[in-house]
């Protein structure tokens, strides 16, 4: 799940050197502004634009011309201790994701001995057994969990060790977390394709979104399409095995009798399996079937126009793990959970049910 992160770069220098000095990286004075500037591979303006918003803070105060720039720390200031950080993620290939490389950064710009778990939940399985002993064994001061189902989740907000969730059934347990509010989005799309005609809507996610009992995000799918008349059950929101044969063996299933006018792939591996399925079968999207994903893609930018999609701004919530982790390291016992929205980007891959076209 790739996404893009938006902040100005002279808030993140900013950051990174408040961060670093806050931490103990930096001590007594800050290196000068040609050595910050290649070690943080910006320019040496940014470094001086983000030196001065420091002094204005008074957290940096210059000691004359040629002259390294004095730290100060209130005397309340605790000196926060790097940590050694584990991010256990959903699955390998969430390692190529533009957001948790720039989330890896981030921790390791602020002092902190940062890595991504040598296993993946979905490495193991998914079972619970398997994942708790891999944790026990493996050396960390805090977690990130990327998209951890609800057991996983509730065993670590059990644990003496701090965790922080990143997505997955966060809303249900009781730990610091950052989600995506979807509901605005799965309004509008539903709200869209029934005005296009469509009644027969099917929404294909993983196997820990629709068990022991569906997620937040999709019961509210289904209350959507009870509102627009729509009677639901398990047929859209079907159960599959949650693997990529699982996934032809479902498509194959759902288009052999009363084939849906309209899928919602919760992300871009399913969506894209998913197409390329359908097609090789004679079934074209938006011609015989609308499908919209649930993520954002880069790979999306190259459509004309883009797949309709759901797209959020990822660097609030990289920067909340990044706080977290520093009010942590101070001692400080933060469960606070924060949210973003997530907003209905329209393109191609959707239109009118096939029986409502023009000939």
């Amino acid at each position: 799940m790739k996404q893009k992160v938006f902040s100005s770069l002279t808030d993140q220098v900013t950051d990174l050197l408040r961060q670093g000095m806050s931490t103990g990286r930096w001590k007594g004075t800050l290196p000068g502004r040609d050595s910050l500037a290649a070690e943080l591979g910006c320019s040496h303006w940014t470094i001086e634009e983000a030196m001065q918003l420091l002094a204005r803070e008074g957290l940096l105060v210059s000691q004359g011309p040629g002259k390294k720039r004095r730290i100060v720390l209130s005397s309340g200031t605790t000196l926060a201790r790097p940590l050694h950080v584990k991010i256990l993620l959903y699955e390998r290939s969430d390692r190529k994701s533009d957001y948790l490389v720039e989330l890896l950064h981030l921790l390791k710009s602020a002092g902190h001995e940062a890595a991504f778990a040598a296993n993946t939940m979905r490495g193991m399985d998914m079972r619970l057994t398997r994942i708790t002993n891999f944790v026990e064994g493996t050396e960390a001061d805090a977690w990130v969990v990327v998209a951890g189902p609800r057991d996983v989740l509730n065993w670590f907000a059990e644990q003496k060790a701090p965790a922080f969730a990143l997505f997955g059934r966060s809303k249900e347990v009781p730990m610091a977390a950052s989600a995506l509010s979807k509901e605005d989005a799965y309004s509008e799309v539903v709200k869209q394709l029934v005005g296009m005609g469509h009644r027969r809507i099917v929404s294909l996610v993983r196997e820990e979104r629709r068990k022991p009992t569906p997620g937040f995000t999709d019961r509210f799918f289904l209350e959507q399409l009870r509102e627009h008349g729509i009677q639901t059950g398990p047929y859209n929101l079907p159960d599959w095995d949650d693997t990529p044969e699982g996934l032809q063996i479902l498509l194959d299933s759902l288009f052999k009798h009363t084939p849906p006018t309209a899928m919602l792939l919760d992300e871009p591996a399913l969506f894209h399996a998913a197409k390329d399925h359908l097609a090789r079968k004679g079934c074209l999207a938006p011609e015989d079937v609308s499908l919209v994903c649930c993520d954002s893609d880069p790979t999306f930018d190259w459509y004309r126009p883009t797949i309709t999609h759901i797209g959020w701004n990822a660097s609030p919530l990289i920067k909340r793990v990044v706080k977290w982790t520093n009010n942590i390291s101070r001692g400080k016992d933060d469960r606070r959970k924060t949210g973003i929205k997530a907003k209905l980007i329209s393109g191609g891959t959707i239109g009118p049910v096939p029986s409502a076209r023009k000939p």
